[in-house]
Formats: C-alpha cells, sequence, structure tokens
C-alpha cells in the first residue's frame, strides 16, 4: 500500500506517494536524489513536514524521507572555541529542530533559544530562514551544506553566501536545487540568552527591550506563547494541525504602508520597505479566529494566522479557505498576502 502524505505532514493532509525512500544516511539521501533524477523521476524532499501542503492527488514521484540524525559540537573537543566564548555545532539535516535546541539550551549554548517549539527539521531552517519572537537561523548558521542536484556534487555555503532574508534564502529561491544535509551553526556559550527584541516575549518574561533572561526561562516563555497560539503540535488540539503561520507578514512600499488604517502595525525595513502584520490585516478584514465556524478548515481558533485541518478535510477544502482569505485582504486594503508553506501538486 502507497505511504501516504497525509500521515507525514502537521496538517495531515495530501494523498500517496508513488514511491517512498527513508534515507538514514548523507550517502543513502544523496542515492536516492540522484538516482531518481538520472531516470526522470520527480523528487519531493521530506523533512518534518511542518511545511508542506500537499495535493489530495498526493505526489507522483519519489518522496525522500530525511531521516538523518547527529549532532555534535566541538565544545567536545580540545581544541574548541570555549576561550572565545563560543561553540561550533553541527547537526544533521534530519535531526528534530526543537530537539536541537533543547539540547542548546541544556548545555549553555546561545542563540536559538527563541525558537523553541518550531516544529520540523534542522534541514528545513536554511530554506524559510525560520525565525520566530526576534531570532532567524541567519542570524547564528555559520554554514550550509548541500548536495546540488544541477552540478551533481556536495557544496558547503557559508552564511554570506546563503542569500538569507525574511522567510527567505537562496535555497527558497532557485527550488529543488539544493538537498540540505547538514547546518552548521556558530553559538555563544553562556546562561543567559541572547538579548530580547521581540516585545511580546520581554513581556512575558517581565524584563525590557534588548534585556537578557536566563536560557531555560527564554524557552519556557516561548513554549508557552506558542501554545496559546496553538503553534506547539499537540494531537488532540487541532488548533494544531496546521502549517504553522499560513501567510508571511507582507513587505510594503512606504506608501502602500501609508495607506493602511492608523492604528495597522508598521514595522520599517533597512531596505527601506514597511513590514505589517499578516494576523492583523486577516482579522481587519473580517476573518477572525475560528473562521468559518463549524468547517472542517477553519482560522485557528487561537491564531488567525494558521489555517487548520479540524480532522476530515481535504487539501482542496484547505485552499479554498486560503483563497477567500487572501481575496478578501486584497479586496479591503490592496495587498496580496503570500504563503509561506511549499505548496506540492497544488495552488491557491
Amino acid at each position: 500500500m502507497a505511504e501516504r502524505l497525509a500521515d507525514h505532514t502537521t496538517l495531515r493532509l495530501g494523498g500517496p506517494a508513488r514511491e517512498w525512500v527513508r534515507a538514514t544516511t548523507e550517502s543513502e539521501v544523496i542515492d536516492a536524489v540522484a538516482s531518481a533524477d538520472e531516470a526522470g523521476t520527480p523528487v519531493l524532499v521530506l523533512g518534518g513536514g511542518s511545511n508542506l501542503v500537499v495535493a489530495d492527488a498526493g505526489f507522483e514521484g519519489r518522496v525522500v524521507e530525511i531521516a538523518t540524525r547527529g549532532i555534535s559540537a566541538d565544545a567536545d573537543s580540545p581544541d574548541d572555541l570555549a576561550c572565545l566564548g563560543a561553540v561550533t555545532v553541527t547537526a544533521a539535516a534530519g535531526e528534530s529542530w526543537d530537539e536541537l535546541v533543547a539540547t542548546a539550551v541544556e548545555r549553555g549554548w546561545v542563540g536559538v533559544e527563541a525558537l523553541s517549539g518550531i516544529p520540523g527539521s534542522v534541514g528545513a531552517t536554511p530554506i524559510q530562514n525560520v525565525g520566530a519572537y526576534g531570532q532567524d537561523v541567519s542570524q547564528t548558521i555559520a554554514s550550509v551544506r548541500v548536495w546540488d542536484r544541477v552540478l551533481k556534487g556536495v557544496r558547503t555555503f557559508a552564511v554570506a553566501d546563503c542569500g538569507f532574508g525574511y522567510r527567505t534564502s537562496r535555497f527558497k529561491a532557485d527550488p529543488g536545487r539544493h538537498v540540505v544535509l547538514e547546518v552548521r551553526f556558530l553559538l555563544k556559550q553562556g546562561t543567559l540568552g541572547a538579548p530580547v527584541e521581540y516585545a511580546e516575549l520581554a513581556r512575558t518574561l517581565g524584563i525590557e527591550v534588548a534585556q537578557r533572561a536566563s536560557l531555560d526561562e527564554v524557552r519556557a516563555a516561548v513554549l508557552a506563547l506558542r501554545a496559546g497560539k496553538g503553534m506547539v503540535l499537540d494531537p488532540a488540539d487541532h488548533d494544531t494541525w496546521s502549517a504553522g503561520s499560513f501567510f508571511t507578514n507582507p513587505a510594503l512600499t512606504p506608501e502602500q504602508a501609508a495607506a493602511l488604517p492608523e492604528e495597522a502595525p508598521r514595522w520599517p525595513q533597512p531596505d527601506g520597505t514597511v513590514k505589517s502584520s499578516a494576523a492583523w490585516l486577516i482579522q481587519q478584514a473580517g476573518f477572525d479566529r475560528g473562521y468559518p465556524a463549524g468547517a472542517r478548515v477553519s482560522l485557528s481558533t487561537k491564531h488567525a494566522l494558521a489555517l487548520t485541518n479540524r480532522g476530515s478535510a481535504t487539501t482542496e477544502e484547505l485552499l479554498g479557505l486560503a483563497r477567500v482569505v487572501r481575496e478578501g485582504v486584497e479586496r479591503a486594503f490592496g495587498i496580496r498576502l503570500e504563503n509561506e508553506p511549499v505548496l506540492v501538486g497544488c495552488a491557491i
């Protein structure tokens, strides 16, 4: 019986795959992808399945499930960077992201604690430049090692060559070309987290923005905030049957930002654009949490930015809701929201 993508994605949606390969070593990953490329078979690289929306028809090709494991740190070596207060941590692409964060907090590695509770694998984080609560992985990544499907070889990209931006990278801009094998992070060592740059997190911790709290306190606060928004996976809670934030916060021209209502959130960016809140736009366009009530798909009852499967939905139903929300925001504000999850075999 064919493996169903619905059993491997946090949305619990998606039809069967024609072929399925579970790769537990780097060589198995490369062999599975390269042999499919040589045969002309489409490939879908699957990590934690937390950022995917897969068509009801499934995937007519080979799914390569990245199941590699391993975390190493040069702090375990006598020739480490401890004297400089730093540690280089290398993680296999198939490692759980949150398990890596938990390890970092336990061992006093600073710089990823505000990214606690994010589902998915380590290998997915540089593709989206995953971020939350004032941190993103571009701040701590040192290099990304990949299999290049075009050049047919292993390459290593230093952070300066990764093209990181808001929820994007060179890997996302050239989709499918690079299969992440491992990610190397450069983290500080200590007991206090990095300065907290996100106001909501600072308030939760009882500190001012730019002040610091212990690693344990930051992780606990972030997990509590995420749980309150349905962003920590829980099989019993349909608000967590989602792909996380479905739309990215839009980057607006100054003219677009000025045209928004006075109370709209505005965050000026270094490139001259102004970022606003997709969740605020959605709610102000008339789509509140839980919309539409009683349906098989709805906005989360905890967070308007998450589209959720209430237990028996289809992908097409989810995409239908995404279209309604996107078109409603565009009618209300003239802003077209962009989806954050990767769409496989389907479109909004």
